[in-house]
C-alpha cells in the first residue's frame, strides 16, 4: 500500500528521478515521503510527512547521488510523521531502507534492539530491518540483507543502500511487489510499473523469496533460504504498454473523472476478440481449461476485496442464471483463516485490479495448497496473482490510479460476463440465449456512454446528498451488490457514514432510522421484482426519507416523492453495470462539492499490500 523506487546510474543524478517515480506512485500511499541518495560523503536522506510535492519542496538544494531510492508511505505502525517516514537508517547512518509490507514479529526485534542498546527513533517496524542489516556479520550487503530478513516474520518489498556498497542496491520481495526495470547503464526498481515506464518497458518481476543486486549494469538474483543465498538466473522481459497511459498528469477532475470517462473504451478493450456472434459464445483461451474440463465444473467460488467483491456477487449472479452452476463470492480477506475446503470440481475465481492485493494472493495460494483449480480476473500484467494462477482474464482497463476503482470494476464486471458465457454455451445455455447475451454485450460501450452523460443532471443531488451525515443504498436480487459498491464509492471518497441493504430486509430493522435526515438511493430495475421495490420506497416515503431512485425508463413509481434517474436497459442479467455507473458519479460529485481529494481519500490506498 506504500510506494517504492530505486535508481543507480552513471549519467543522471537520483533524485530528480526519485520524486518524479515517487509523484507517479502517489495513489498507493500519501502520508509521508522520503528520498535517500548515496554522496561521496555518505547516505543523504531527506523525509517529510505529507504529500510528495512537501518534501520536494523540503529537499536540500545539494542532495547529489547517482544511487537512490525513495518512498511514499501508507501508515501501519505509528503516526504519519517526520520520524515515521521512510527511507529508515541504523544508528551511524550507513544503511537506509524502504519497506511495504509489515514485520509481524517487529515488537519482539524492537524490544531485542533496545535491549541491546540500540537507539530506537521511530515508531515504525521498517526501522529493525535497518538495524539488523547494520549490525549482520556478512561481508557482502546481499548477505547482511539476507541474515537480517532470516530473523523476519512477515510481509515486504524493501530496497536497501549501504554506504560501504555504493555501487548497488539491493531489493527483496516476500508478499509485496518488486519490480527491476532494465535501462541503458542505468537501472530502476519499483513497486509499481507506473514508476518505471516513463524510462524503460524492460522488467523483471521478483518472486517472493528472491533478492536481487541491482548495479548501474544489470541485476542478479538470488533465492533466499534462510541466511543463505542460492543464485536465480530471471530474464527481464518486455512489456507491450503504453508510457502514456501512465502519465501523471490527470487534467480537469482528477483521475477518477478521467478513469469514469473511460469506462465506454474500456468496456470495448476487454471485449475485443472475446465475442463469437455466430455460436453466441465467448472464447476465454486464457483460462486454460478445454470443454471436458469446464462441463466438470460444479461449483463457482468468488474470491476478492472491496469492490473487487462486490463486483464478484454480481458475477455470481451472472454464471448462476446464464450457466446454471451454483455459485457465490466471498470476502478473500476472511476466506483461509476458516480452513475453507476446497473442492475439485469447483472453479476458484480470484478478483483484483492490481493483481497485488494480498488478501487476494494469500486466498490463492491456499486454493493452490490444497489442490484447487484457480484462476483470476487481473488488470496487470506479470503480477502476482497473475502469475500464482492456473489461468484468466486480463482485464485491459488501462491504468486506474484513482483509489476509488470505477473502470477497473466495469471491465470486471463485463469479464465475468464473457466467464459466464462462456460456461453457459459449453452447458445448457441456448445459442438463441447466447447470441442475445453477445448482442447486449456488444451494446454496452454506446449505453455506458449514455449514463456518462447524465452526470451534470446529478450534481445538485449529489450535492443534497453530501449534506446527510448517513445514508441507505437498498437493492434487491440483482440490484443488492449494485447497492453495496455504491455505499462502497460514497464513504470512501465523502467520507459520510453509507449503508447497503436488501430492500427486502428494512422491514426487519432498518426501517426504525428512515428519517427527513436520512436519506435512502434505492435500485428499482425493471425486472420481476419492480412492484415489492416500488412498494418498499412507499414504506420508505410514510417515514420522510428523502428519495433519490436509480431506475429504468418506463418503470412506474407511482407517487413516490424522489428524484428519478433512468438508465438504458440492457438485457436484465447484464443490468447491473448499468445501474452502478450513477453511484459512481454521485459518489464523484457529493466529494468534489464537499472539497475533498477525491483521487486519494484518507486513511485509503490504491493497492492493499497489507493484511
Amino acid at each position: 500500500m506504500c510506494g517504492i523506487v530505486g535508481y543507480i546510474g552513471t549519467r543522471q543524478e537520483a533524485a530528480p528521478l526519485l520524486l518524479e517515480g515517487l509523484s507517479r506512485l502517489e495513489h498507493r500511499g500519501y502520508d509521508s515521503a522520503g528520498v535517500a541518495v548515496v554522496s561521496p560523503s555518505g547516505i543523504k536522506v531527506a523525509k517529510r510527512a505529507g504529500r510528495v510535492r512537501d518534501l520536494q519542496e523540503a529537499l536540500p538544494k545539494r542532495f547529489a547521488g547517482k544511487v537512490g531510492i525513495g518512498h511514499t508511505r501508507w501508515a501501519t505502525h505509528g503516526p504519519a510523521t517526520d520520524a515515521n517516514a521512510h527511507p529508515h537508517t541504523d544508528a551511524k547512518g550507513d544503511v537506509a531502507v524502504v519497506h511495504n509490507g509489515i514485520i509481524d514479529n517487529a515488537a519482539a526485534l524492537r524490544a531485542e534492539l533496545a535491549a541491546a542498546g540500540v537507539d530506537l527513533v521511530s515508531d515504525t517496524d521498517t526501522e529493525v530491518l535497518a538495524h539488523l542489516v547494520s549490525l549482520a556479520d556478512a561481508d557482502t550487503l546481499e548477505g547482511k540483507v539476507a541474515a537480517a530478513l532470516a530473523r523476519v516474520d512477515g510481509t515486504y518489498g524493501l530496497a536497501v543502500l549501504h554506504a560501504d556498497f555504493p555501487d548497488r542496491i539491493v531489493v527483496a520481495r516476500n508478499g509485496s511487489p518488486l519490480i527491476i526495470g532494465v535501462g541503458d547503464k542505468e537501472m530502476h526498481v519499483a513497486s509499481d510499473l507506473a514508476a518505471l515506464v516513463r524510462y524503460t518497458t524492460r522488467v523483471a518481476h521478483l518472486a517472493d523469496g528472491e533478492i536481487a543486486t541491482v548495479t548501474a549494469t544489470g541485476f542478479t538474483t538470488y533465492s533466499n533460504r534462510g541466511a543463505d543465498l542460492i543464485h536465480s538466473p530471471r530474464d527481464a522481459i518486455h512489456l507491450d504498454v503504453d508510457p502514456a497511459a501512465y502519465d501523471v498528469e490527470h487534467g480537469e477532475g482528477g483521475h477518477m473523472w478521467r478513469e469514469m470517462q473511460d469506462q465506454s473504451a474500456a468496456a470495448e478493450r476487454v471485449l475485443r476478440g472475446r465475442l463469437d456472434e455466430r455460436f453466441g459464445t465467448a472464447h476465454l483461451g486464457g483460462l486454460n481449461m478445454d470443454a471436458r474440463e469446464t462441463r466438470a465444473i460444479r461449483r463457482v467460488k468468488i474470491l476478492g476485496c472491496g469492490s473487487a467483491y462486490y463486483v464478484g456477487q454480481m458475477g455470481a449472479s451472472l454464471i448462476e442464471e446464464l450457466a446454471r452452476i451454483p455459485a457465490d463470492a466471498e470476502a478473500a480477506s476472511e476466506f483461509r483463516y476458516r480452513d475453507p475446503v476446497i473442492e475439485p470440481d469447483t472453479l476458484y475465481v480470484a478478483v483484483s485490479q492490481s493483481g497485488e492485493t494480498i488478501d487476494t494472493l494469500l486466498a490463492v495460494q491456499e486454493v493452490r495448497r490444497k489442490g484447487g483449480r484457480v484462476v483470476g480476473l487481473v488488470n496487470v500484467v506479470g503480477s502476482a496473482i497473475a502469475r500464482e494462477v492456473d489461468g484468466g482474464i486480463y482485464l485491459h482497463a488501462g491504468p486506474e490510479v484513482a483509489v476509488a476503482s470505477t473502470k477497473a470494476l466495469t471491465t470486471m464486471f463485463l469479464a465475468f460476463s464473457l466467464l459466464a458465457l462462456q460456461l453457459g454455451r459449453v452447458r445448457d445455455l441456448s445459442i438463441s440465449d447466447g447470441k442475445r447475451i453477445v448482442a447486449a454485450l456488444q451494446a454496452l460501450p454506446d449505453q455506458v456512454e449514455e449514463v456518462m452523460s447524465l452526470s451534470d443532471s446529478l450534481v445538485e443531488v449529489a450535492e443534497q446528498l453530501a449534506a446527510a451525515d448517513s445514508l441507505f443504498f437498498v437493492g434487491r436480487v440483482r440490484g443488492f451488490p449494485v447497492a453495496r459498491e455504491g455505499a462502497q464509492k460514497f464513504k470512501e471518497i465523502t467520507y459520510r457514514h453509507a449503508e447497503a441493504y436488501q430492500t427486502s430486509e428494512l422491514k426487519h430493522g432498518p426501517l426504525a432510522l428512515i428519517s427527513a435526515a436520512v436519506p435512502t438511493v434505492a435500485i428499482v430495475p425493471q425486472d420481476e421484482l419492480t412492484d415489492r421495490n416500488v412498494g418498499a420506497l412507499h414504506e420508505i416515503a410514510a417515514r420522510g426519507g428523502p428519495l433519490v431512485v436509480v431506475t429504468h425508463p418506463g418503470v412506474d413509481l407511482g407517487d413516490v416523492p424522489c428524484r428519478r434517474f433512468d438508465v438504458p436497459r440492457s438485457e436484465r442479467e447484464l443490468d447491473p453495470i448499468l445501474l452502478t455507473l450513477p453511484l459512481q458519479l454521485l459518489a464523484y460529485h457529493a466529494a468534489s462539492h464537499l472539497g475533498l481529494d477525491v483521487d486519494k481519500p484518507r486513511n485509503l490506498a490504491k493497492s492493499v499490500t497489507v493484511e
